[in-house]
């Protein structure tokens, strides 16, 4: 039991730092390479704060725990509304955001809706795996061709935190992508096996793990983005990295996994927790349509839902 919650710290760790270390190095080598700074904002650190979820999720898979691997998918979206803006939002309240967060919530609620609909059949399959990866490349493609045309984005602006990356030497940028990928794969690892030998011993199902403990972990890099955004008051960021990582986890994430292996679906997800990240993207899509801001009292509010809806999964997550 002791190794168990080592290995799952061990890997939360390793987690973080690789994500981190990729996006730094991979930054900095497209820099060099006179890589425009849109498409590293959309697809090298869109991927790289995602490749935590997505490694986690292929492995669990491939491991036959397929409701971890669906569960951290589901949950990190979960996560992302409710805690992570939560936090930000009770450090300090979201406002100002422009019409490319309202667009981007728009389509994280389209896929979210299309989620709900695949978690109908008992099996996500390859088919439907390679229709979200051409959702992916149409998301991207119609982003790019929107930015083009001279419209704020918001993953971009999470390039100018990464300041310090262009500095780098190329060998110094290789070493951190090489070193961050390693950290990356030995970190699922041992976070795949702690948090299974944790639900096994205390009788909780591999969904709920999947949904909580994998989710809120794997969200790290997301979570530590949003609180600097918040502290330096950057909203746009703060929700651009949240409806970003929204969509990638759906269509890169669940995308590639179930192409690499397909995924039985526990009724669960489609009786209880894809309908709440639905429900919860809705109210953020709703908020940013209505409401001027996200103050401190919503960001509370929020955290309280997630609460209890933490506390609603180990209450009815026992084997």
């Amino acid at each position: 039991m002791l190794y168990d919650i080592l290995f799952v710290i061990m890997g939360l760790g390793l987690l973080f730092a690789g994500g981190e270390g990729l996006v730094r190095g991979a930054v900095a080598i497209a820099e060099r390479f006179g890589i425009p700074k849109l498409l590293i904002g959309l697809v090298i650190v869109g991927f790289g704060t995602s490749t935590p979820e997505l490694l986690v999720s292929v492995k669990a898979a491939l491991d036959g725990a397929s409701e971890i691997a669906l569960g951290n998918v589901v949950g990190s979206n979960i996560a992302n509304i409710l805690l992570i803006i939560g936090i930000a939002a009770a450090i300090a309240p979201v406002s100002g955001w422009d019409r490319g967060a309202l667009r981007e919530a728009f389509v994280a609620t389209l896929v979210a809706l299309g989620t709900l609909g695949l978690v109908q059949a008992d099996m996500i399959s390859q088919i439907h795996g390679t229709f979200m990866l051409i959702g992916l490349v149409a998301y991207l493609g119609f982003t790019y061709w929107l930015e083009m045309r001279g419209r704020t984005g918001q993953r971009t602006q999470k390039v100018e935190d990464i300041e310090d990356s262009v500095t780098m030497s190329r060998f110094k940028a290789m070493t951190f992508v090489i070193v961050g990928i390693a950290a990356l794969v030995l970190g699922a690892d041992l976070l795949v096996k702690g948090a299974v030998s944790i639900a096994r011993v205390f009788g909780v199902t591999d969904a709920v793990i999947g949904l909580s403990l994998v989710a809120i972990g794997t969200s790290l890099p997301e979570l530590a983005t949003a609180v600097v955004a918040a502290i330096k008051r950057q909203s746009d960021v703060v929700l651009g990295n949240v409806i970003g990582s929204n969509i990638f986890n759906i269509l890169a994430i669940l995308g590639i996994t179930v192409v690499i292996q397909p995924m039985e679906v526990a009724a669960r997800f489609r009786d209880i927790d894809v309908p709440i990240m639905l429900g919860a993207t809705l109210v953020l899509l709703a908020l940013l349509f209505a409401a001027r801001s996200i103050g401190r009292i919503f960001g509370l509010l929020m955290l309280s839902v997630y609460g209890v809806y933490m506390a609603f999964l180990f209450s009815t997550g026992a084997v």
